[in-house]
């Protein structure tokens, strides 16, 4: 069979063949819409409440609440002539209005502080869904960032291709979310057996996610991977999840867009809709669920005292970033550097240099306004004031990382500031502080942000001379300097926030503020986790596309351009395309 209809069928599979995991049947029924939406999402509480109006329907006539006290909420029945006569009918409809009488009395003493109380705690739910959501929105148009940002550090001829990578990973990687992805992530962030099971807390409590696959070793759980919640159906009905799945999929989108830079130029549109299929489905959700789905890297913490709160991340320095710079290694790789990078010897590094630096610093621009969704959002929680920290650490560090990638090719490098470098000194900043943002003070926001613009740069320089093209950098900003930014949480943590955090007690105090080097250590499990994991799952995913249509295009496309030959129409049309690589020099 053509290899083509053979990548269509297993993509179709795939996206087809999944709905049967979808059946949940011990999830709880839907959540109930409308005003009432977030109420729904918290546990349902048994104890009887004051109801003056007489309208409650939630208890019996007879009814115990968790301590034990007797509730009667509807007045009890007179009692027959003949009932009269047994002591024991007696005896319980005196008990039965005496506690009916007091419950009245509790109802007329206090329905307006009732009313009060459930009315705040609404209205907070109702925040931090509105907060989350707004957040989310910012976080998707951020994909519009990353595709100018690729598209510039490209070259003209190749401008169409790689936009189209950028736009597609969106929908493909969301209804891979959408089947499974998500139930792997979140499907059992309240399991009971998890140390950290709280379910989602700032959106009502709800705790239906609830199943979570894992191991007991030497009388401890280790979660794997969330079993409820595929396709939104059972447990993910309901609003709290949807709020939690719309967020967490345009933080999978980010991961998921990385490697389209790093590969770009050379990745044949068909391979990259296999790796499309993949990422949401399953790539991305395995490491998400063990950090920030209740798994064993989150409870590490929990587990064994030693190691802080477990692994940390605030916001996905290594769920989002890391991962998307393991997977653009990976790929950048094993399909080998763009055609006239080097010399015949591979030794001599041709620069290959961008059509469109006002696009890329345009893209940036983007990115950076987005990461304001991307990092204060990940509280959850619009009530949680420890925003503000966020969202000015955030501020910080993408300045100091412009400016010290700028100043360090400038006085050391390359004698020039280099536009493009201060790009990725900025989102380097961007990428490190996302981690440890609520945890570090504005001091540590800043020198974090500053070593790492001066990281990218040196990371740049040594992936060129070992061999690896990576056409955009996407390698140094997302994954060295992912890794740098949990690193970085597990020294700057100043100690003021986080108690509680991953269910251990105290708040995230890193090396340099007296923590000892548990968070340090447990920071790095978690990179190295998250290297090992990834590079195992991109090799698999990589060799399948391999198999199926061939991961790299023709050498003669590459020299013509992929736009026409790959996606039948210019990305520029009416414009002399540049033909750098068929020069005499890059030839050489």
């Amino acid at each position: 069979m053509h290899k083509k209809t053979l990548a269509f069928l297993a993509i179709a599979t795939l996206f087809l063949g999944l709905p049967a995991f979808a059946q949940d049947t011990n999830a709880p029924a839907a959540a109930a819409t409308g005003t009432n939406a977030p109420a729904a999402a918290a546990p349902a509480d048994t104890t009887p409440k004051p109801d003056p109006a007489g309208t409650a329907t939630g208890a019996s006539a007879d009814a115990q609440d968790a301590s034990g006290a007797h509730f009667v909420t509807t007045e009890p029945t007179a009692l027959s002539d003949d009932d009269k006569k047994d002591p024991a009918k007696v005896k319980k409809y005196a008990d039965d209005k005496k506690a009916f009488d007091d419950y009245t009395a509790q109802a007329k003493l206090e329905p307006l502080a009732v009313k009060l109380s459930d009315s705040v705690g609404h209205n907070r739910v109702a925040i931090n869904f509105m907060w989350t959501l707004i957040t989310g929105f910012l976080v998707m148009f951020m994909q519009a960032g990353f595709a100018l940002v690729e598209t510039g550090l490209c070259r003209a001829k190749n401008a169409g291709h790689t936009m189209a990578m950028n736009f597609m990973i969106y929908p493909m990687g969301m209804l891979g979310f959408y089947l499974c992805g998500f139930a792997f992530m979140f499907g059992g962030m309240a399991d009971p057996m998890s140390p950290n099971n709280g379910g989602i807390a700032t959106m009502g409590g709800y705790a239906g996610l609830n199943h979570e696959f894992g191991i007991h070793l030497g009388g401890k759980f280790f979660g794997l991977l969330g079993m409820k919640g595929f396709m939104l159906q059972g447990a993910g009905y309901d609003t709290a999840a949807f709020a939690l799945f719309l967020f967490q999929m345009v933080f999978m989108d980010t991961t998921a867009t990385i490697p389209t830079g790093g590969a770009a130029e050379r990745w044949r549109f068909s391979a990259f809709m296999i790796y499309g299929a993949c990422i949401g489905t399953i790539m991305y959700p395995v490491f998400g669920n063990w950090v920030w789905g209740c798994g064993w890297l989150a409870n590490l913490g929990a587990n064994f005292p030693g190691l802080g709160h477990g692994h940390v991340d605030f916001a996905g320095s290594s769920v989002v970033h890391m991962q998307g710079g393991v997977i653009a290694l990976m790929f950048c790789w094993l399909i080998g550097p763009r055609y006239g990078k080097y010399d015949k010897n591979g030794k001599i590094v041709h620069p290959i240099t961008p059509h469109s630096i006002p696009m890329v610093m345009l893209g940036t621009f983007i990115l950076a306004f987005g990461w304001f969704g991307f990092n204060p959002g990940s509280s959850l929680a619009g009530t949680d004031l420890r925003i503000a920290v966020v969202a000015v650490n955030t501020m910080l560090a993408s300045a100091s990382g412009a400016v010290g990638a700028t100043l360090w090719m400038w006085w050391i490098r390359t004698k020039k500031p280099d536009p493009s470098m201060m790009c990725n000194g900025m989102l380097a900043g961007l990428v490190a502080i996302t981690c440890p943002c609520a945890f570090v003070s504005a001091g540590g926001a800043f020198w974090l942000g500053l070593i790492a613009g001066i990281l990218v740069v040196e990371s740049v320089f040594f992936f060129d001379k070992i061999g690896i093209d990576d056409c955009v950098g996407a390698i140094s900003v997302h994954g060295v300097n992912g890794a740098w930014g949990c690193i970085s949480l597990g020294l700057f943590a100043d100690g003021t926030y986080g108690d509680g955090w991953n269910a251990v007690p105290g708040t995230v105090r890193g090396l340099f503020y007296g923590g000892g080097f548990g968070q340090l250590f447990a920071e790095i499990i978690g990179v190295t986790t998250c290297f090992v994991t990834l590079a195992v799952l991109s090799l698999i995913v990589y060799f399948i596309g391999e198999k199926l249509v061939g991961n790299r295009i023709s050498q003669e496309v590459e020299m013509e351009g992929l736009d026409v030959p790959e996606m039948g129409v210019p990305g520029y049309s009416g414009m002399v395309m540049d033909k750098q690589s068929e020069t005499p020099m890059m030839k050489a």
